[in-house]
């Protein structure tokens, strides 16, 4: 397990530092271009770009932390460091979105020209990079809050690509350089949608919810057809990180001593690991026979336990 791990950290790290290079440099590029073209459209499609360097910055980073073992002080390691760069990355859009809606709303009252055919060239080569990127981080992405939102920042600019190309070829044929602002509003609607979803599952983390993708009443079914349960109470689902869900219940077993409970343990944590990827629950037996210690069972149990 843990080699598996470092070899997914390590993987990572290696797609998470070759896509902040790229989107660096298409971020300077785009940043030349909308001001030499008089673009707001290609400036709010840089300024998304400057968000991407610094999402893949924080998820790079919260990668190496979340590689730091566990220790006395932090005894579930450092994995949450990674809902906290998601979440700073989710603020990070909404201010972005915030200033290319306020500039966006001067430029509609006062429309300004814009250079066409180099806002055209530079949006379509920040496309071909977004894709690239897309491609690379896409399937890393799907069980990682973390990466997940960093890659929703170039999700965003790769529609936002598009947004800005159908923007300019708008103005290039028609003269109308409204488009550029209203083009500029898609672009931070896109945005905004991403950083809802991104802040909506980081803070449904850090208050320990259950996990989106777990119907707790299910779970709580699925444990109580296990033979040998009689019933279940204090059932906790939450999460340490996006890929670490934790799990702990109190169960009442149908048995004459907790020591009957061996096999219903088994059975339990093999549909907790199958079904629902638990890997680590913690689980209290509760029997019959430890409800009243006049039992005669309880009695025996202890008259063994003093012979022994």
């Amino acid at each position: 397990m843990g080699k598996e791990s470092d070899n997914l950290s390590r993987l990572l790290i290696n797609r998470l530092s070759w896509a902040l290079g790229l989107t660096a440099i298409i971020f300077i590029a785009e940043l030349v271009c909308g001001y030499v073209a008089n673009s707001l459209a290609l400036l709010s499609d840089a300024g998304h770009m400057f968000a991407d360097v610094m999402a893949l910055g924080l998820s790079l980073g919260a990668v190496y932390l979340s590689q730091l073992p566990a220790n006395s002080r932090k005894t579930f390691g450092y994995h949450r460091a990674e809902i906290l760069a998601a979440l700073i990355n989710g603020i990070t859009l909404i201010i972005i979105a915030f200033f290319i809606f306020l500039e966006a709303y001067k430029r509609l009252l006062a429309p300004e020209p814009v250079k066409s055919v180099p806002m055209l060239i530079m949006a379509v080569i920040g496309l071909i990079a977004n894709v690239v990127i897309f491609m690379r981080l896409r399937h890393v992405a799907k069980n990682n809050l973390n990466i997940r939102s960093a890659f929703l920042h170039v999700v965003g600019d790769m529609l936002a690509s598009f947004a800005v190309i159908a923007g300019g070829l708008v103005m290039l044929f028609t003269g109308n350089y409204l488009a550029d602002p209203i083009i500029s509003v898609l672009v931070g609607l896109i945005i905004l949608r991403g950083a809802y979803g991104v802040i909506k599952e980081g803070t449904n983390i850090l208050l320990e919810g259950v996990p989106g993708q777990i119907d707790y009443k299910a779970l709580a079914d699925d444990i109580l057809k296990i033979p040998g349960v009689l019933r279940i109470h204090d059932l906790h689902v939450w999460m340490v990180s996006s890929a670490n869900v934790m799990l702990s219940v109190h169960i009442h077993i149908d048995g004459q001593s907790p020591h009957a409970g061996q096999d219903v343990m088994s059975q339990i944590k093999e549909m907790l690991d199958k079904k629902y990827n638990i890997l680590h629950s913690t689980i209290q037996f509760e029997c019959a026979c430890c409800e009243n210690p006049d039992e005669s069972i309880c009695l025996m149990e202890k008259r063994e336990g003093a012979i022994h």
